[in-house]
């Protein structure tokens, strides 16, 4: 079936003329509930907002919740509320959006990078116990792709060892493990409200935990913290400094119409998901995206990756036929820019220099011996991906929203992440080509299949393509670039 490639000269998959529209969907209850906010008086922090905070506990099981202005800020948040302070470690996953990472370097604490395991490209808990050390005050995991990690593992090390769990749970809302939702399984938990997710308000986040203390903490970094007097009203006694973090009343308005309707948002996503793994069941050269029964995903993103072996057959570099599978995707339609996803490899850490004079490695409190060197992570394979957008069609989709990720491997061959948003057309995936990455489809809310471009925009569904995808950007990554996966 090479002969019917776009890339070769025959009719794309996707239609010059289909048309984009809109992620996320906004509703006329949308509408009315950001009207409410403009045309009352408390639009820095108001009724909304706090709507929003007591709605969001209850329906994911905390029992407290801050509205924030990012994903990033609500990690941010997360280190703080846990006590984790200048010099101490935080081991976290060497595969993530570099949030993950630089909310530790934000309370100048150190990020201990390990390595994932190969089948879920999830944090591998044998090499968080291997990781720690005399430093370690913290695990940071992250629920990648809409899939919980594999927490009964993780906390049992933590607390065997006495150490905080932080939950980065922005790309996993209302994902599962063994039955519990993500964000309550941890001591402090972070959602992202991004464009490009399930659950959106255009932006903004969202800190939870289930501990008082943990959550005075937390909030504390929300505001002017120790910067104003005990006698300004302000609701904690606490050293430190506050970055502003808090949400205004517009967006959580916005948020707070996209929470009402999450479920179905997230079980439209689901069947889009089951529809692909239904249709690429069988595929040559790709490795299915992973569940499990006790870690279901939540639709956010179909991930595929191509097997190694595909590249050494053909006697190639895994990065470059991952390159050429961007051509040949492009060349069908599919939209696609690129990016660097491997934590360890940014320029910030090879450099061990986040602020100048090397802080925070350089200073005295900190580990001298800590090393960035990429051969400690092997498993970090390629990927492809897609976002199942819960506004595609339930079932006899047709095409599907490449978001291929390339990543690297000091192992191997040097690998990239490779993201692309756009159409897989069966004929590409069923005629052996050696598919690269990860796919992922992302949701949307209207009621077609769509899939999404740098415009932000869906192509909604026809009688004869119907192209799943949702709220991210398909990024193909270069070396110390960058990637929208924005918490």
């Amino acid at each position: 079936m090479f002969d019917q490639l776009a890339i070769i000269g025959c009719p794309r998959a996707i239609p010059e003329e289909v048309q984009f529209r809109m992620w996320p969907e906004v509703t006329e209850q949308g509408e009315a509930l950001v009207l409410a906010s403009l045309r009352q008086d408390r639009h820095a922090f108001g009724p909304h907002a706090e709507l929003l905070q007591s709605e969001f506990a209850t329906w994911n099981g905390n029992r407290f919740c801050f509205a924030t202005n990012s994903g990033t800020a609500a990690l941010h948040m997360c280190v703080a509320a846990c006590g984790i302070g200048p010099g101490d470690e935080v081991i976290t996953p060497a595969l993530s959006w570099t949030s993950s990472a630089t909310c530790i370097l934000h309370h100048n604490a150190i990020p201990i990078f390990v390595d994932v395991d190969w089948e879920s490209m999830h944090i591998d808990p044998a090499a968080i116990e291997a990781a720690i050390t005399p430093k370690t005050r913290g695990i940071l995991v992250v629920h990648y792709w809409g899939v919980a990690c594999d927490m009964d593992a993780i906390m049992t090390i933590a607390r065997r060892h006495g150490l905080a769990v932080i939950e980065d749970a922005c790309q996993a809302v209302g994902a599962t493990c063994e039955g519990r939702k993500v964000g309550t399984l941890g001591d402090a938990a972070a959602f992202s409200l991004n464009q490009n997710k399930n659950f959106t308000g255009g932006e903004g986040g969202l800190f939870v935990t289930n501990d008082e203390a943990t959550f005075i903490r937390g909030k504390a970094v929300s505001s002017f913290s120790d910067m104003r007097p005990p006698e300004a009203g302000r609701e904690y006694h606490d050293y430190g400094l506050g970055w502003m973090y808090r949400t205004s009343d517009l967006p959580a308005a916005f948020a707070l119409s996209q929470l009402r309707r999450l479920d179905a948002t997230n079980a439209h996503a689901l069947r889009n998901w089951q529809s692909l793994q239904r249709q690429l069941a069988g595929t040559p050269h790709l490795v299915p995206a992973f569940h499990t029964a006790e870690r279901p995903t939540n639709g956010y993103a179909y991930v595929l990756r191509v097997t190694p072996e595909t590249a050494i057959d053909l006697d190639v570099d895994l990065s470059a036929l991952a390159t050429g599978i961007g051509a040949a995707l492009g060349a069908e339609g599919s939209r696609f820019s690129r990016a660097n996803w491997l934590l360890p490899a940014h320029s910030v850490f090879q450099a061990k220099n986040a602020y100048g004079g090397g802080y925070p490695w350089s200073a005295a409190h900190t580990r001298p011996d800590i090393s960035y060197d990429l051969s400690q992570y092997p498993s970090r394979h390629s990927n492809t991906r897609h976002h199942p957008h819960p506004a595609g069609a339930d079932s006899g989709t047709e095409a599907c929203a490449p978001r291929a990720d390339r990543s690297r491997s000091a192992h191997r061959h040097r690998l990239g992440h490779r993201r692309a948003h756009g159409s897989c057309h069966p004929r590409l995936l069923r005629s052996g080509f050696p598919f690269g990455r990860a796919l992922r489809l992302c949701p949307c809310t209207t009621g077609h299949a769509a899939i999404r471009d740098r415009s932000r925009r869906c192509h909604p569904a026809g009688d004869t393509h119907a192209h799943v995808s949702g709220p991210g950007r398909w990024l193909l990554p270069a070396p110390g670039g960058r990637c929208d996966d924005r918490r």
